[in-house]
């Protein structure tokens, strides 16, 4: 059996990353996948001592995760797992690593349910869990309004408007809404999740 070579495909994807993505990409750009959520769920892998065999699985769908924005904006979700299902063979992944992957990249898709606007990962499965807590690490981080700012900006060029403080009354109530599904993204982020949403209350005056 071939083991898989995730250093080829990580600069296999990376680079379709830097030459692919819109530059209007303030939040999704490369920095997203690279500087963020491949080392958030590396961290979080560790900190819920997952096999090796896992973590290899969690750090793939990382890096594949937000490739389907080289095609488009909304619903890329679909294109990453199709673009993971093509290239990931030629890098030595097996069918059944492949078809897990597929589902853990679509973990991090944002729904609405109950009228909220939330990520759903199957509540059996770790690594969908693991994934979602790296895809929205920075909601619990003391940059996140820095971080938030650039994913307004993203979607004004989206046509989706929001003045900064209609922008902290979206933040505000996604972050409510907002759950981390594994003991290890609640452990390092919920304190600061809580500070986040402090802050934004205060800056809008709510009590």
């Amino acid at each position: 059996m071939t083991k898989p070579n995730f250093q080829a495909a990580k600069v296999y994807v990376l680079q379709r990353l830097e030459t692919e993505l819109n530059s209007n990409l303030h939040y999704h750009g490369i920095h997203h996948t690279r500087d963020d959520v491949m080392p958030a769920a590396k961290k979080l892998g560790k900190l819920e001592r997952i096999c090796k065999k896992d973590q290899l699985l969690l750090n793939t769908s990382a890096l594949y995760h937000d490739i389907g924005y080289i095609e488009k904006h909304e619903q890329n979700e679909a294109i990453a797992v199709r673009i993971a299902n093509q290239t990931l063979p030629g890098f030595g992944y097996s069918n059944a690593q492949i078809q897990r992957i597929g589902k853990i990249i679509m973990a991090t898709q944002l729904k609405v349910i109950d009228g909220k606007y939330v990520q759903d990962p199957n509540p059996n499965d770790i690594l969908q869990q693991l994934i979602c807590d790296a895809d929205l690490d920075s909601l619990g981080r003391e940059d996140f309004f820095r971080v938030g700012e650039t994913l307004r900006l993203e979607l004004i060029e989206y046509g989706m408007p929001k003045t900064p403080i209609e922008w902290l009354g979206c933040q505000l109530e996604f972050q409510q809404n907002h759950s981390y599904f594994t003991n290890a993204a609640r452990n390092l982020r919920n304190d600061g999740k809580e500070k986040n949403i402090k802050r934004i209350k205060e800056i809008l005056g709510i009590e």
